[in-house]
């Protein structure tokens, strides 16, 4: 569904272009004062100076917004969540609290494979309306992209049920949020493979990648590829797979230990690397050379007390870095983009204009949506968000309070209560 808008009289903030951008081009944002966009059937017609509309109203087979000098800005892309799953785990993070690792707390049976029970348990009604309900908090602080992952089946049935949740939240007339879809079977080892990783990675190659890619049920493949889940050969092996099967790749690289995970992702020509933490200075120069996007998740370290992803020395040397929440039910129960934003500005070192275009075109480079979304520019989507000021400075200030008081999503107007 969209709508024919015109929006007045407002400040427009964006980054500009048809692709990532990258080193010192993640700072440029072209800013209009007193400027106009136009939106028919969905699509930007007209970006510029304003051209004499002075009233709100329905006017010409338009609808007529008065922006009242607020900051315009791109509709947020969150390009890495897992916000389709069952149950929670907040008995995990008091144990994390008290000096559990992530790690450890998946090898006594807990972490993924305590989701993937409760998610296998969920019918479909029960797991599409709690993704839904996420949704509805995403749009309210600006999002109007998602990608969401599978992951929290690892079993056909329920991995296919995930992705099923997500085509008809995609599907849905009055959608506020688009969803990219990534098949994530490479979660974790299930209970039923325990020491068959090498079988279990032979089952999702023989029998998962062809149904996913027959039902076009997912656009992405990605694995966690990490000490003790899957390594860099098993990564290798699905992906090189997925990629035949023409998916797109995405990896869960270098979160807790180095482990080259960069390296393969530019190895392979991945969308995106994602986590990061501890990729090591070789593995940014290979993504920057390769051209992956660096998806950093600091409200994942933020809530794991690890160090955050080098996002300050990405940038510096010429990578393309998007920003993501990570929203997931063990790791990062959060899809705070006000709390994101802080956090990249404050303890990651990154410009707020960086930052910027990290969640808006960056991130829709690493969907492989920057030539439809990301941007203020004639022929793009009619996506974008309205600030509660004139000053997009607001947003790292206004820390983990949403700022955001309207979400535009094809030219339809959806004001936050």
């Amino acid at each position: 569904m969209s709508e024919n808008l015109i929006i007045f009289n407002a400040r427009i903030v964006t980054p500009i272009g048809f692709s990532a951008r990258k080193g010192e081009e993640m700072s440029q944002l072209q800013i209009i004062e007193n400027g106009t966009v136009e939106v028919t059937k969905g699509i930007i017609t007209y970006v510029g100076e304003n051209r004499g509309e002075d009233r709100d109203g329905y006017y010409q087979h338009y609808w007529h917004y008065n922006a009242r000098g607020h900051c315009l800005l791109p509709g947020f892309v969150d390009s890495h969540t897992h916000f389709v799953f069952g149950g929670e785990r907040s008995e995990e993070f008091s144990w994390r609290l008290k000096g559990e690792s992530y790690m450890s707390i998946m090898e006594r049976g807990g972490g993924i494979a305590s989701t993937v029970k409760a998610t296998r348990q969920m019918n479909y009604l029960k797991l599409r309306s709690a993704a839904e309900s996420f949704l509805k908090k995403m749009s309210t602080m600006g999002v109007t992209t998602v990608e969401g992952k599978s992951g929290y089946g690892l079993d056909r049935d329920t991995e296919l049920l995930q992705l099923k949740v997500m085509r008809s939240l995609n599907n849905a007339e009055h959608k506020r949020v688009d969803i990219v879809s990534t098949f994530l079977g490479a979660h974790a080892l299930p209970e039923e493979y325990a020491g068959r990783s090498d079988e279990y990675i032979d089952f999702l190659i023989r029998e998962m990648l062809p149904l996913i890619h027959s039902g076009k049920w997912a656009e992405c493949c990605d694995v966690f590829c990490e000490q003790g889940v899957f390594s860099i050969e098993q990564s290798r092996r699905l992906l090189q797979a997925a990629k035949e099967h023409g998916f797109l790749l995405k990896l869960h690289a270098d979160e807790i230990v180095s482990l080259d995970g960069a390296e393969l992702a530019a190895e392979l020509g991945a969308l995106s690397a994602d986590h990061l933490l501890h990729a090591s200075d070789a593995g940014i120069r290979a993504m920057a050379d390769a051209g992956v996007v660096a998806t950093l998740l600091p409200l994942t370290a933020f809530a794991l007390k690890e160090p955050y992803a080098r996002g300050r020395e990405m940038i510096d040397a010429g990578c393309a870095v998007a920003l993501a929440t990570d929203l997931n039910p063990g790791s990062c129960f959060s899809g705070s983009i006000p709390l994101t934003i802080a956090l990249a500005c404050i303890y990651m070192q990154m410009s707020i204009e960086e930052t910027i275009t990290a969640l808006t075109l960056n991130g829709a480079a690493a969907l492989q949506r920057a030539d439809r979304i990301g941007s203020i520019e004639v022929g793009k989507q009619g996506d974008f968000i309205i600030l509660n000021s004139d000053n997009y400075h607001i947003l790292p200030y206004y820390i983990g309070m949403n700022c955001v008081i309207m979400t535009i999503k094809g030219g339809i107007l959806y004001p936050v209560a």
